[in-house]
């Protein structure tokens, strides 16, 4: 990867013992965090009426993108652009802190949210979209949907499908499966009957669900990344937080912007 000093972990690494000892992450991003509900709810109060004061943000429609194939991995290697996808789901509290630290560097990013979590935390949906960043399919489970039967699968898919819809007037921009890489051809056929025209999946896998350390969190990306290419990444990790500011400022270095995923394929 690219020259990344000492000074720049140690910095990005503070940022995420500060939020650490302030309570706010959690162990898995399916997970729901240790605070008290009530502190958590009024996190919540407090970050919604944030976001109630910005406008309203645009309604996530599926795009078809005649010259990518059916699973998309990466998009056009010709401009510096690359495009961070989050697996939404945890506590989101620490998924507002990822978003803070993306918006802070003027970046923009991809979610694709499980509809559980948006069940239990409704208002992220807007969250991320008044962010300008764009919101997707996760299935509604998180389960492993490429070894369900399609009945099953399709519930899955359209489940969370009807959730982005409530929630933000649209199925949400991408579908990506949950469990898997890449979908197989019963769960492409199934999403692409619920309104996606591609998956989306991706070239970099930062392996952050690992939690093997910020540093290392960095070092995956930072490895793997060029123009052009779609990396996966979780809401809910300690690592991930601290390893972002590294991430961007290097992204940054290399002259490259993180954009969301659909303005990468534009």
């Amino acid at each position: 990867m690219g020259q990344v000093t000492p000074t720049d972990r140690r910095a990005a690494l503070r940022v995420g013992a500060g939020l650490v000892a302030g309570g706010v992450f959690v162990a898995a991003c399916s997970g729901r965090g240790d605070a008290p509900r009530g502190e958590r709810a009024g996190v919540e109060q407090a970050a919604s009426s944030h976001a109630s004061a910005r406008p309203l943000a645009a309604v996530p429609v599926p795009r078809a993108f005649p010259r990518y194939p059916a699973q998309i991995t990466e998009g056009p290697r010709t401009r510096p652009q690359v495009a961070l996808t989050f697996h939404g789901a945890g506590d989101p509290a620490i998924a507002r802190a990822l978003l803070g630290e993306v918006e802070r560097a003027g970046a923009r990013v991809t979610v694709l949210a499980v509809g559980a979590w948006l069940d239990e935390w409704p208002e992220m949906g807007r969250r991320i979209l008044d962010g300008g960043h764009e919101i997707g399919n996760h299935t509604q489970r998180h389960l492993g949907i490429n070894g369900m039967a399609e009945g099953e699968a399709r519930r899955e898919i359209v489940g969370c499908a009807e959730r982005l819809k409530r929630l933000t007037g649209g199925i949400g921009s991408w579908f990506r499966p949950s469990r898997a890489a890449r979908a197989s051809p019963l769960v492409v056929r199934l999403a692409r009957e619920a309104g996606y025209p591609h998956v989306l999946s991706y070239g970099v896998d930062s392996l952050d669900f690992t939690s093997p350390g910020a540093d290392e969190v960095a070092r995956t990306v930072l490895d793997g990344v060029r123009p052009g290419a779609v990396v996966s990444l979780h809401f809910g990790y300690r690592d991930t937080v601290a390893a972002l500011p590294v991430v961007l400022e290097e992204l940054g270095r290399r002259g490259l912007r993180a954009v969301t995923t659909t303005e990468l394929l534009s």
